[in-house]
């Protein structure tokens, strides 16, 4: 992390079109940028592209695109829908605040620490609402969810942390989407789970591919068919 701003200054250097950037980076690249901030990551607070032109770089954020066009995929569309969102950390805000530009209609954040939600919830207070992360408050909270999306790591390869309790799952109605924005595994347990249950189910493979593609965009000024790519890299991944 110490070492980024020599990385930045050499992508300039050696003419790089951009780069990606993932934790810890994603903050850490906000002072770097001389030549501006897309206003999304700017909202964000993170950078997960950056864009050189005339030996300036230029940060964006596609995160909460990718979210959104995976979103599609599934034939969600998030205007007037009700959405639980598990965890509030870096990815969580990516993820609520797209939802919230898309005029979802309520989006609830569950976190172990309320203070970080209620802090993420400030941002659309009258959109976004915090709640503790518990069993109990989970069965409620999803009585009449469209969407719950898992932005913690619980349940990813290589983590200890895991589910102890999806009873909350058999509160939600039969046509919610349950999304893991974890790939690997390609199905969790809460996504076994709720298919069990059968819930309508999706990992954030597309997620990662579609704000992959998104970037390629901003790098090439191209439009790319954004439908072919993800069709041909999950048949690779």
């Amino acid at each position: 992390k110490e070492r980024l701003p020599q990385f930045v200054e050499a992508a300039k250097t050696l003419n790089y079109a951009g780069f990606n950037a993932t934790m810890p980076h994603k903050e850490a690249l906000l002072p770097l940028m001389d030549g501006g901030i897309d206003p999304e990551a700017q909202e964000y607070g993170s950078i997960n592209t950056v864009a050189i032109q005339g030996g300036v770089c230029k940060g964006y954020n596609t995160d909460g695109r990718g979210l959104i066009r995976a979103l599609q995929d599934e034939s969600f569309l998030p205007k007037g829908k009700r959405i639980v969102i598990l965890g509030a950390g870096g990815a969580s805000k990516a993820v609520a605040l797209s939802l919230a530009r898309e005029q979802a209609a309520q989006i609830t954040i569950c976190n172990r620490s309320l203070a970080k939600a209620q802090a993420l919830c400030e941002k659309h207070p009258r959109q976004m609402m915090p709640a503790p992360f518990d069993t109990e408050t989970l069965r409620h909270v999803v009585t009449d969810c469209d969407l719950l999306v898992n932005c913690t790591s619980m349940g990813m390869h290589g983590t200890e942390g895991q589910f102890t309790d999806l009873s909350f799952l058999d509160s939600m109605p039969g046509t919610a989407l349950v999304y893991d924005l974890i790939y690997s595994p390609r199905e969790t347990l809460l996504l076994s789970e709720a298919k069990k249950r059968g819930l309508k189910i999706a990992n954030g493979l597309g997620m990662l591919i579609y704000q992959a593609v998104f970037a390629l965009e901003i790098f090439t000024n191209t439009k790319l068919d954004s439908g072919s790519m993800r069709e041909l890299l999950t048949k690779v991944l």
